[in-house]
């Protein structure tokens, strides 16, 4: 399969998975706004930081290394052996399911069963549920690297729909069965490829931390009590909404596309130059595409986010921290677009021996990053954590650049280009922060509704402005998408 081949494929389970991420983000959305109504934010807290956490560190640690292991190179292998070492997920899922589930019930603080009733039963179904998806792992993987668009998006999206639709029933008939209602809604080997999955293993361990530190240093230190973990925890998925949206889908799939195209063990003057040329290219347009998301995210997020939380949550969000949480979160947003899309494209490239030197940094950062929370919460609350996740990010971004740079060196190609804007938009991107802001003090957010409709509209002229000042100046994605798009199409059409 040629480079432009595994581009077009790559960029169909791209649309697809973006697809699939707005019925996800779209249900759960709703379904949060709608348990805000009928069950206290402590036990929104249990369910969105502690029991979450439980689940999604089962899963990561069990099968994300093996998935970046086996999904590198093309789809042509023994997939006997592959399917053999990936069926090693699921006694490492019960094993760390038993391991956590015992730490969360022995170890740390037993919430108020008055407050949070059913508390041990949650902990059981969701290491019990993490287990369950686990033994769909291997087909998962076989679906991904053959590119089976349709049965992915067919299977997940009517997983998402009933757990949501039966969560929803039960929070409206039976809202005093507490943490009863999510813990019922979540109900020969190639050594090649054993020995890079266990590289990837401890870069996913180092990585979990890190994406997730926060919610550690909640659940063990108790940095924050369980209402204000729930106020974080739901300001956190409003204010990546969009950045998870967009780019969760294009950095799995484009993910796969550099790992088919590149080789591992080769520099970029080593490997086929069309296939070089092709991945700098497609590199290049996606740093464009996250700096431009991230910039309007910041830019519009800050004068509009105490609006948008009052009208999602009502004054439970839209007072105290709940806007200066989303104001700073919007500048996390800008890093976590670019630097989702540098590490898709570095863990990719990586060769075993990167990626073992790569996990020392990780150590580092992942040491340094939840003494840099604690500290900092400890100084200015929640706050902190946003800032600590700010550090976070920036070193990552710095080491992952690096990387690229050093990897397209000797070759032609300049993808990092993809981070410089033009002086007009970024003209037009300064004018309209100056622009909203003014009008948040003077039309949000107390002044009744025919005001906040004035700040509304205000926004969207200068939205407006923004996004077609970036279609005029930016030519070079818009074909990048245009031509996806239409390769996206053709794909669909002769399947």
């Amino acid at each position: 399969m040629g480079s432009q081949e595994v581009l077009g494929q790559a960029a169909r389970l791209a649309s697809s998975g973006l697809l699939l991420q707005v019925l996800f983000r779209l249900i759960t959305f709703v379904l949060n706004a709608f348990i805000l109504r009928f069950l206290s934010k402590e036990i929104v807290g249990i369910v969105n930081v502690r029991l979450t956490l439980l689940y999604s560190t089962t899963t990561f640690l069990a099968r994300e290394a093996f998935r970046r292991a086996c999904l590198s190179g093309g789809a042509q292998r023994d997939w006997s052996q592959t399917l053999n070492l990936l069926w090693l997920t699921v006694p490492l899922g019960i094993f760390w399911s038993s391991c956590l589930g015992w730490v969360w019930l022995q170890l740390l603080e037993v919430p108020d069963p008055d407050v949070v009733p059913y508390y041990g039963t949650g902990v059981l179904f969701f290491g019990l549920s993490a287990v369950v998806e686990l033994l769909g792992e291997p087909f998962w993987v076989l679906a991904q690297a053959h590119m089976f668009v349709k049965l992915k998006v067919l299977a997940e999206s009517m997983s998402v729909i009933l757990r949501s639709v039966l969560t929803a029933l039960l929070v409206l008939w039976l809202p005093h069965w507490g943490l009863y209602i999510f813990s019922l809604a979540q109900a020969f080997v190639n050594w090649k490829e054993a020995g890079l999955a266990w590289s990837f293993f401890k870069q996913s361990f180092l990585k979990q931390i890190l994406t997730e530190g926060e919610r550690y240093v909640m659940t063990f230190l108790n940095v924050l009590n369980f209402g204000d973990q729930g106020v974080y925890d739901i300001v956190n998925n409003l204010g990546s909404l969009v950045a998870r949206l967009i780019f969760q889908p294009v950095e799995e799939s484009f993910y796969l596309f550099f790992a088919k195209v590149l080789e591992r063990e080769k520099d970029a003057s080593l490997q086929k130059q069309d296939d070089v040329a092709v991945a700098a290219a497609v590199l290049e347009s996606l740093l464009k595409l996250a700096l431009l998301t991230g910039l309007t995210m910041t830019v519009f997020g800050f004068a509009y986010s105490q609006l948008a939380l009052d009208i999602y949550g009502g004054a439970m969000l839209s007072s105290g921290s709940g806007p200066v949480l989303m104001r700073c979160y919007c500048l996390y947003v800008l890093l976590l677009a670019i630097n989702g899309v540098t590490e898709c494209f570095m863990f990719a490239a990586m060769s075993k021996e990167e990626v073992d030197r790569y996990n020392f940094t990780m150590l580092a950062l992942s040491s340094s990053f939840l003494v840099l929370s604690y500290l900092l919460t400890s100084w200015c609350g929640s706050v902190g954590f946003i800032m600590a996740n700010c550090f976070n990010m920036g070193i990552r971004i710095t080491q992952s650049l690096s990387f690229i740079h050093h990897y397209f060196r000797e070759s032609p190609h300049r993808p990092l280009a993809g981070l410089r804007l033009s002086p007009v938009l970024l003209g037009v991107f300064i004018l309209s922060a100056g622009i909203t802001s003014v009008s948040e003090a003077f039309l949000c957010c107390e002044r009744g509704w025919p005001a906040r409709l004035a700040h509304i509209a205000v926004g969207t002229i200068c939205l407006g402005v923004t996004l077609g000042t970036a279609f005029l100046t930016e030519t070079k994605l818009i074909h990048f998408l245009r031509t996806q798009l239409g390769r996206s199409r053709l794909s669909d059409k002769m399947t």
